[in-house]
């Protein structure tokens, strides 16, 4: 079993060794405010203190809480219980909830489910996580692995989930439990039903096949409600590429089309079994580009897809917007067009953008190396360096690129800000020869 990152956790806990040290409930007496899932013949909802609660939520990753909450958001979500307390009471101080991780291993990175001794050494594990954090009062639910489905070929993956579901409830009670998927097809759902009927709530986590969810959950028939843990902009993998393998990124104007076309005909549209969703990502996050699935910029900008979100949750537009992008040229051609440069040679690149408040616009142009990662699952990556030099000059929307001398794929970013803490993006990947 190769040591990854959850393995390192459970060592960490002295659990690896079989030393098992279950964590303490947060004070003597619960504090938690109770959650549960009530409905029956496909229509659901969940209740927070006896309240109708619908969740308008968050992935956050380096982002801003307090700004989710002035957005309308009303809870996060974390992929682990690492550094869970901090999380919960800053979460608790905006008034809002946590979907907290429960990091399981994952077979595509070296868990062996048939290895009795580590599935229970994690499952003691996960029961010190759960004790140390169930009597919070901002905590809304457990959510017990993260595409535990991916790459997988050993059901019992799932039997562990179940498992550790049972747990959950025979110590906590007051938090229901889910699982986030990267799928649902006919077989999985049949392995769901079998060996994890102890589950809540069935999490699922689309980005362009969101569209097909509201058909996936007619055809899984497992009565009961579902959480889009993930959605946002296409996935990388569901892009055209250029001739050079580069996938083509939509700017950060599609994607806000995007979000709010997806969020309208699919999660507000079907209430009665969506209990609501998480939407990708709340921060900032290489994979693939620094800007692909990141709503906000590394200086902190908010990007379009914020005020998308703000619509969805308020109902109404924030009062002042982010820039938005119509165009990028290099040499006269849109990202689709198989930008092919000379090496050394000078070229031109033009932006088109507006603001719906007129708000003066500035223009930073980068060049990065193509990045080469090819890991799924958001595995980490690393962001391909700034090549400095490259641009010979900018003037408002128009920059002179001078195209690298070593041969090779690149991308031409360029970032459009307000001077009101928002901004555009949009890139162009180009092949030097």
């Amino acid at each position: 079993m190769a040591l990854g990152v959850f393995a390192r956790a459970l060592a960490a806990a002295g659990l690896a060794a079989g030393l098992i040290l279950p964590g303490a409930a947060v004070g003597s007496d619960s504090t938690a405010v109770p959650v549960t899932v009530v409905g029956e013949n496909g229509r659901f909802s969940l209740l927070r203190d006896g309240q109708p609660y619908k969740v308008r939520g968050a992935n956050i990753d380096r982002g801003d809480v307090a700004a989710l909450a002035a957005h309308g958001g009303n809870s996060l979500r974390t992929y682990a219980s690492r550094d869970g307390q901090r999380v919960l009471d800053e979460a608790g101080r905006h008034g809002l909830t946590v979907a907290m991780g429960l990091e399981i291993g994952r077979e595509r990175l070296g868990f062996d489910y048939d290895d009795e001794a580590a599935v229970a050494r994690q499952l003691e594990y996960v029961r010190g996580e759960v004790l140390k954090y169930k009597d919070h009062p901002a905590l809304l639910l457990w959510i017990i692995g993260n595409e535990p489905d991916l790459k997988h070929t050993n059901p019992k993956v799932f039997d562990a989930i179940n498992d550790i579901s049972k747990m959950i409830h025979e110590v906590d009670g007051k938090h229901p439990t889910a699982t986030a998927l990267s799928g649902l097809g006919p077989e999985l759902a049949a392995v769901i039903r079998e060996r994890a009927p102890d589950l809540d709530i069935i999490g699922l986590q689309k980005y362009a096949d969101i569209v097909n969810v509201p058909r996936y959950i007619r055809k899984a028939d497992l009565d009961r409600p579902f959480l889009i843990t993930e959605w946002g902009p296409l996935g990388h993998w569901e892009v055209d590429k250029t001739s050079w393998g580069a996938p083509i990124e939509p700017d950060s104007s599609q994607k806000a089309a995007q979000y709010l076309r997806h969020y309208e005909e699919v999660i507000a549209s079907h209430p009665e079994v969506i209990v609501g969703s998480y939407v990708f990502l709340w921060g900032r996050k290489q994979e693939r580009t620094p800007t692909w699935y990141s709503m906000f910029l590394a200086d902190g900008s908010a990007t379009e897809t914020v005020d998308v979100m703000h619509r969805a949750w308020r109902g109404a537009w924030p009062d002042n917007r982010a820039p938005r992008i119509e165009a990028l040229l290099l040499n006269g051609k849109t990202s689709r067009q198989d930008v092919v440069l000379e090496a050394g040679m000078g070229y031109d690149a033009r932006v088109v953008a507006d603001d719906p408040d007129d708000d003066a616009l500035g223009y930073r142009w980068v060049v990065r190396r193509e990045s080469e990662a090819r890991q799924i699952g958001g595995d980490k990556e690393q962001v391909p360096e700034e090549l400095s030099g490259l641009i010979e000059g900018a003037d408002g929307g128009h920059a002179r690129l001078a195209a690298p001398v070593e041969t090779g794929a690149y991308r031409l970013f360029v970032y459009v800000q307000d001077g009101e803490g928002h901004a555009a993006h949009a890139n162009v990947p180009f092949l030097v020869r």
